[in-house]
């Protein structure tokens, strides 16, 4: 892991452009540097800082006392995590853990808080991202209430293709396990196993250097 101090002045001539702005001007924070495998944080640590993907992808995932883990999310450049630190949260309830070479900026809880009273831009747009990981909890209980295993494997494969939230082609996905997959849909490999097979043979999904999550795949999730 590395890291380094990054605080560049802002311009006030220029239009406020909120990936620049978080990447290099204005925000006093670390840039640290993860490899694959590499622990951002644990679950107990102290919850002092809120992360920004830059590159690369992490897993946020839950240990039960008896030992048990569930991957709760995954986060991609563009994403923030972490934010737990902003509402007065003491520790972490959850770890994150780069699943590839990863960059992530780091911003300290009162730099944060000051950056999102100064700059209203920021603030709309991480508050349309609070509001946004909030529907999602909300919709990932739903589902894993009331849908079967096969409609929640489809639905993660969408949102993992980041379905309704891009443009251009049907996207190719990092590579991901079948375990973890499961992790993430409740359930064992052998059935993400047995439905992935079906995916691919109805054509909702192709393997071909990655995966390909085609949008064809929302006819599982919309199947009564």
């Amino acid at each position: 892991m590395a890291n380094h101090e990054v605080q560049l002045p802002l311009s006030a001539e220029r239009p406020f452009d909120l990936k620049e702005f978080l990447q290099s001007g204005g925000v006093a924070a670390r840039v640290v540097r993860h490899l694959a495998g590499d622990v951002v944080y644990s679950q107990g640590d102290p919850c002092e800082s809120v992360f920004y993907v830059q590159k690369g992808e992490v897993k946020l995932a839950v240990l039960s006392p008896s030992g048990k883990e569930a991957i709760v999310a995954l986060f991609e450049p563009g994403d923030f995590f972490g934010e737990g630190a902003l509402s007065g949260q003491p520790v972490r309830l959850a770890s994150a853990t780069a699943t590839s070479a990863t960059t992530l900026l780091v911003v300290e809880r009162q730099r944060m808080t000051r950056l999102l009273h100064e700059q209203h831009t920021l603030s709309d747009r991480f508050l349309a991202h609070l509001l946004s990981r909030n529907a999602r909890v909300e919709a990932d209980l739903v589902d894993q209430l009331f849908n079967s295993s096969e409609k929640r494997l489809a639905r993660t494969l969408l949102l993992l293709a980041r379905y309704g939230r891009q443009e251009g082609p049907d996207r190719v996905l990092p590579k991901i396990s079948q375990e973890t997959l499961a992790e993430m849909v409740g359930t064992t490999r052998s059935r993400v196993n047995f439905f992935m097979n079906k995916f691919r043979k109805l054509g909702y999904v192709e393997y071909n250097g990655g995966l390909k999550v085609n949008q064809s795949l929302l006819t599982i999730v919309l199947h009564d």
